[in-house]
Order: C-alpha cells, then structure tokens, then sequence
C-alpha cells in the first residue's frame, strides 16, 4: 500500500455538509467526524464556512458533460447510470483489462481526507473527500518500467449527458499526470463525500483528487487509464493551449492570461465575504514542491 496522508485541516474548514449536499443537520456531519480522528500538519489552517444555501453549493460545480451553467449538473446528472461501472486500463501495464469498480475498491483502504479545492477560475471550496491513493490502484495494475505519464478519460454518454452533444470541448474529456505526481500519496480516487456515494454531479461513481492542482486536473467520472511513455493530450490543453497548460499547479505568483489568480472567493463566504489570498500548490507546498525541482515554477503550464 501507498504511504497514508494526513490533512492538516479540521472539520470547522469544511463546507458545510447541509448547504454542499443536503437539508441534513450539520451537526450529524461533525458527529461522524469524530471517529475520523484529528488530523494535523505543517500547512495554515483555514477559518471556518458561514453556511451557504443547499442551492448555492449544490449547484456550483463545473461538469461540462451536462453543460456548461453552474447548476446544470445538479440540474442534469441525477439521470446519469453508473451502475454497472467498469474502468479500462491499458498501455504499458502489466495487467491490462476492464476491471469493475468493485474490483477497482476490492482491498483499498478507504479514507476520508479534508482537502483545499481551488478552480482555475479562482474560486476555492474546502471538501472532505473519501476514497483511496491512485498509487494504489496503480500497484495493482503493474505499471511498466518504461511508463512515464498516466492519461484519463472521463464516460461519454449523449443520451445521458446533454451537454456532449455540443463540441465545447473534444470529447471525452481528458486529463493526465506524471507517473510520480500519480503516484505521490496526496493523489486520490475519490468514491465519496462526506461518508456517502459520490454525487453524480460531482463525479459518480469514481473520480480523480489532485488537491496541489487546478480543479479541472481532477477529472470526473472515470472510465478509461493509459499508462504510456509519451505526455498524453488533455482536454483544456488541446482547447486552449495558451490559457491551460498540462501541468495546471496552483501558483498565485502567475496569473491566467484572463485574470489574476493571487487571490480566491471561498465558497461559502457569504456574498459579501473578501477575497483569501491563494496558497502557493494550494497549500500543500511542503509535500509536493519536490517533484518540480528544476522547473520553472513562473510558468503556468
């Protein structure tokens, strides 16, 4: 098994779990956050969320599958079938094949970590996801010696998905990692929120966690991995390769090409609630900064 993390931030950093998922008493939530014990590290906390309403959050999400509007997956996704559900892994593996997602959880440990989440767009959420390391995953596939990058696909479904009926992007959507970003113990498939099944507008049933990265790095819906020696094309990048790079790491030293990104909204503020400065790798500086020894960090992509 991979190394195990542990989150630096508490409960109080959490969106709250009645305006993020549901009516339920957020005093259920912290109830069941005692038994996932205290977690604490070298990065800054943060101040707790004022509620926001079930709809504000709920409906605030980027899953351009079902369009491209901040409510519409909320709107759209709950007709999306992920059961069956199976991901196929191929390239330079040495178990390839389609494995179902039991098969994929079979023997995982299942965690529950609290994670900065920080869009391109500058927006930024506190979530606590659950799941298990990609590395995992990864160590039960057998990746090959000469594998150097790890590319992703998310479903394409028009019948169940309106929003790939119009080409905003080439679907399916794409992304992909180094082979030592994939593996770096931060790095999650994510299966849940919250102690429940992911939702469907956030993922269902399985999706990608990379919290040092722009959130468009962390693809949704998982159905296709390819371990492969070349760096693999990704979505955002083959759209707009000026404005979205492969790498996508939080910096606020280098502003998108359309806005500064020194500064984040947190969600759940309030409307009137000022801007956080945003934190070099989201805040996990200290756990990744290593792997990007000798590059220049000034560039965006």
């Amino acid at each position: 098994m991979a190394g195990r993390y542990k989150s630096p931030l508490r409960w109080s950093d959490v969106t709250p779990r009645e305006t993020y998922l549901n009516r339920r008493s957020f005093m259920a939530a912290a109830g069941a956050a005692a038994a996932v014990g205290g977690i604490g590290g070298p990065l800054q906390a943060q101040e707790a969320l004022e509620p926001n309403t079930f709809e504000e959050i709920t409906s605030y999400n980027n899953f351009y599958e079902f369009g491209t509007g901040k409510d519409d997956p909320k709107r759209y996704a709950g007709q999306l079938t992920t059961d069956p559900w199976a991901i196929e892994v191929d390239g330079l593996v040495e178990r390839p094949g389609t494995y179902d997602i039991a098969d994929v959880i079979a023997g995982k440990t299942i965690e529950e970590r609290i994670y900065r989440f920080r869009c391109v767009e500058a927006w930024s959420m506190v979530i606590p996801w659950n799941g298990f390391e990609l590395a995992d995953f990864l160590e039960q596939v057998g990746v090959q010696p000469s594998a150097k990058y790890v590319a992703f696909e998310t479903l394409v479904r028009p019948e169940e998905m309106p929003g790939v009926r119009f080409p905003v992007l080439e679907w399916p959507y794409r992304e992909g990692l180094r082979l030592d970003e994939a593996m770096h113990p931060l790095t999650m498939m994510a299966t849940g929120l919250y102690g429940e099944d992911m939702p469907n507008q956030n993922g269902a049933p399985i999706r990608l966690v990379v919290p040092w990265k722009y959130g468009f790095k962390s693809i949704k819906s998982i159905v296709r991995m390819t371990l492969t020696e070349d760096e693999p094309p990704t979505s955002w990048n083959m759209s707009q390769p000026r404005e979205y790079g492969f790498y996508s790491n939080v910096n606020p030293t280098v502003d998108h090409p359309r806005w500064s990104q020194a500064t984040e909204r947190r969600i759940g503020g309030g409307l009137f609630a000022g801007r956080e400065p945003t934190l070099m790798f989201n805040g996990y500086e200290e756990e990744v900064a290593g792997l990007y020894t000798g590059m220049d960090l000034t560039e965006f992509f």
